[in-house]
C-alpha cells in the first residue's frame, strides 16, 4: 500500500526535505494559481462600466462575453484536457494552461473592439479549462479522506481572494490609468506563475492517500466508459445539477453586481475598490473556510453532509439575496450581500470533495472536468447571459431599473438548487443505510 510519504515524493524524487514535498506548499501554490484564474475571469465584470463606455457594448453583449462565449470553451475543452491530464502529468497540464490563459488576458487589455475582446475571452476560457480539474486531483492525492474538504475549502478561497483582489486592484488601476492596464499586469503575473508551477510542484502518486482504493490507480482510464459512468451515476449528476443551479445565481450575480451597484445604487470605482472588495474577501472567503470545516465534520458522521450543508446554506442565503436586490442604498446592499456571500458557496467544496471520493483515482481529473462542464455550462454559461438579456428586455419595456428586475429573476434558482441537494441528501442516506 502506498504511504503518505510516497504521495508527497512521487514524480521521481526520493524524499528530499524540500518545501515542494510538503502538502502546504502544494496547496498554497495551487491556491495562488486559482486566485489568478478567477481574477482573470472576473475582470470583465469588475470593469464592465468602463468597458461598456469604451467599446459601446450592451448588457446582452456583456452577458454573452462573460457567460456563454467564455463557457463554450471553458466547459467543453475541459473534458479532453481532463482525460489527457489523467493519462499524463497533471502538473504539466496545469502550468501550460496557466500560461495560455494569462497570455490571452494580456490580449484582452489590447482589444480594440468587441470582436477582438470576444476572441481573447474565448482563449482565456480555453486556457482556464486546464486549471481547476488538475488542481482538484493533485490536492486529493496530497491530502487523505477526512481532510480533503478542508483543503479544498482553502483552495476554493481562490475565487474569493481573486475576486476581491480583482476589485481592489482592477478598479483602482482602472480609475487612474484606464481599464486596459489591469488585464496586461495580471496576465504578465500569470505567465511567470506558470513557469514557477512547472519548476517547483512535483506530480503526486495517484491514489496514494486512498489505501485499498489505490489499486489500479496508475491504469489509463478509458474516456467514454468514464464519461458514461459519471453521467449514469445519480449521486454525481445530482451534485453537478445542484451546483449548476447554484452557479446560475452566483455567476449571474457576480458578473453584474459591480455594474448594478454603480448604475443603480450610486457607487463609484473608488467605493468599489474598497468596500465591495472587502465584502468579497470577508464574505466569500469566510464562507469557503467555514464550509470546508463544517462539511468535513458533517461527513465524518454521514456522507449526506455533502448535500445537507449546501441545501441549508442556500436556504439561509436566499432571503438575504432578495434584500440585497431590494436595498435602497449601496451600504445596506453591501451589508446584505456579505451574508449572501458567506452562504452562497458551501456547495463548491461539498460537490468537489464528493465527486473526487466517488470515483477511482485515475478518473479524478476527467470526473472533475465533467462536474465543471455541467455546473459551469448551466451557471457560468447561462447565468450571466440570462441576466444581460433580461436587463435589456426590461429596459425595452420602459423599466428604469432594468438590472434590478433582472437580478430578481435569479431567485427561483435558489429553490431549484435546494431541491436538488435535498434529493441528493436522500440518495446518500439510502446508500449509507444499504451499506
Amino acid at each position: 500500500m502506498a504511504t503518505a510519504s510516497d504521495a508527497m515524493t512521487a514524480g521521481g524524487d526520493t524524499g528530499r526535505p524540500s518545501p515542494a514535498n510538503r502538502p502546504w506548499f502544494v496547496l498554497v501554490t495551487l491556491t495562488f494559481v486559482y486566485i489568478l484564474n478567477f481574477l482573470d475571469r472576473q475582470l470583465i465584470g469588475i470593469l464592465a462600466k468602463p468597458i461598456q463606455d469604451s467599446l459601446n457594448v450592451t448588457d446582452t453583449q456583456l452577458g454573452l462575453i462573460g457567460g456563454l462565449y467564455f463557457a463554450m470553451f471553458y466547459c467543453f475543452i475541459a473534458i479532453p484536457v481532463g482525460w489527457f491530464a489523467d493519462r499524463t502529468s497533471r502538473v504539466g497540464v496545469l502550468s501550460l494552461a496557466c500560461a495560455i490563459w494569462s497570455g490571452a488576458t494580456v490580449a484582452c487589455g489590447m482589444a480594440a473592439n468587441y470582436t477582438q475582446l470576444v476572441i481573447a475571452r474565448m482563449t482565456v476560457g480555453f486556457g482556464e479549462a486546464g486549471g481547476v480539474p488538475p488542481s482538484y486531483a493533485i490536492i486529493t492525492d496530497t491530502y487523505p479522506p477526512g481532510k480533503r474538504a478542508a483543503a479544498l475549502g482553502i483552495f476554493n478561497l481562490g475565487p474569493a481572494i481573486g475576486a476581491a483582489a480583482g476589485v481592489a486592484f482592477g478598479a483602482a488601476i482602472a480609475e487612474l490609468y484606464g481599464w486596459r492596464l489591469p488585464f496586461i499586469i495580471v496576465g504578465a503575473i500569470g505567465v511567470a506563475t506558470a513557469a514557477f508551477v512547472w519548476l517547483t510542484i512535483r506530480e503526486p502518486q495517484k491514489g496514494a492517500m486512498d489505501g485499498a482504493r489505490a489499486a489500479g490507480a496508475d491504469d489509463k482510464a478509458p474516456f467514454w466508459p468514464t464519461v458514461g459512468a459519471f453521467l449514469s451515476n445519480p449521486v454525481l449528476m445530482l451534485a453537478a445539477l445542484g451546483s449548476g443551479a447554484t452557479q446560475f445565481v452566483t455567476y449571474g450575480l457576480g458578473n453584474f453586481a459591480v455594474l448594478y451597484l454603480m448604475r443603480e445604487k450610486g457607487m463609484v470605482l473608488g467605493d468599489v475598490a474598497v468596500w465591495y472588495a472587502l465584502v468579497l474577501l470577508i464574505g466569500m472567503g469566510g464562507g469557503m473556510v467555514v464550509s470546508g470545516r463544517v462539511i468535513d465534520a458533517m461527513t465524518r458522521k454521514s456522507r449526506a453532509g455533502y448535500a445537507i450543508a449546501p441545501a441549508a446554506s442556500l436556504a439561509v442565503a436566499m432571503p438575504f439575496y432578495i434584500g440585497f436586490v431590494w436595498a435602497p442604498s449601496w451600504p445596506l446592499a453591501l451589508a446584505l450581500l456579505a451574508v449572501v456571500m458567506v452562504f452562497n458557496y458551501f456547495y463548491l467544496s461539498a460537490s468537489v470533495a464528493l465527486v473526487q471520493e466517488e470515483v477511482r483515482p485515475n478518473q479524478r481529473v476527467l470526473s472533475g472536468a465533467l462536474l465543471l462542464l455541467i455546473m459551469n455550462f448551466i451557471g457560468l454559461g447561462l447565468g450571466p447571459t440570462w441576466v444581460g438579456f433580461a436587463s435589456d428586455w426590461f429596459k425595452a419595456q420602459g423599466d428604469t431599473q432594468s438590472l434590478q428586475s433582472a437580478l430578481y429573476t435569479l431567485t427561483p434558482f435558489y429553490l431549484i438548487a435546494i431541491g436538488l441537494f435535498v434529493a441528493l441528501a436522500r440518495r446518500l442516506k439510502r446508500e449509507g443505510a444499504a451499506a
